[in-house]
């Protein structure tokens, strides 16, 4: 969808963000607080010390409970991680680069929802392009999200990413907006 891109453009905007995607990376990581609960679900999925996401990704493919299994796991790791990282914040904006925001019912902990969305096609394109991704791994992933058009109806607004010019645009349009409607009154 681009969510990582448009993420960039608000850290480059200077607002700091949260980043889902980074967290479970530094857990998976050699040391990291989910290589033990990882190992005991998939022992295979454990080298070096370190979740080896191929692993996974291949037993996600293969059964079809891997993947809420591997989630019982991360999710209350990261919603510790990212209550960690509000606890430490001295600004009034910040952003959750979160992609089961609504998934996780983390939706009720924000004050606004902001969807970064593409046409299917085209997310399908940019997700396969992946040399780390294959078709049956995308289906089962898509399979247990909420669809993008229920995401973009919840949503309190929608960055559409098809050019980068445009995403940066709508980033910069969207904080002065919020700066305006929140910090000028």
């Amino acid at each position: 969808m681009g969510k990582s891109t448009t993420a960039k453009m608000f850290r480059d905007e200077g607002i700091p963000v949260w980043d889902a995607d980074a967290v479970v990376h530094k857990m998976y990581a050699a040391g990291g607080v989910a290589v033990g609960p990882i190992q005991k679900l998939c022992p295979d999925a454990v080298i070096d010390g370190a979740v080896d996401r191929s692993v996974l990704k291949r037993w996600i493919a293969q059964d079809k409970t891997a993947l809420s299994q591997i989630e019982a796991v991360v999710h209350p790791l990261l919603s510790a991680d990212r209550t960690a990282f509000f606890a430490g914040l001295e600004t009034d904006i910040a952003v959750l680069d979160f992609p089961l925001l609504f998934e996780t019912g983390a939706e009720k902990n924000v004050d606004m929802v902001v969807v970064v969305s593409v046409p299917a096609d085209v997310q399908e394109q940019r997700i396969l392009a992946r040399k780390t991704m294959n078709k049956a791994v995308l289906d089962t992933v898509l399979a247990s999200q909420m669809p993008d058009a229920e995401k973009r109806a919840k949503a309190d607004h929608v960055i559409e990413t098809l050019s980068l010019e445009a995403t940066r645009k709508a980033v910069q349009t969207l904080l002065a907006k919020i700066r305006k409607d929140h910090f000028d009154a």
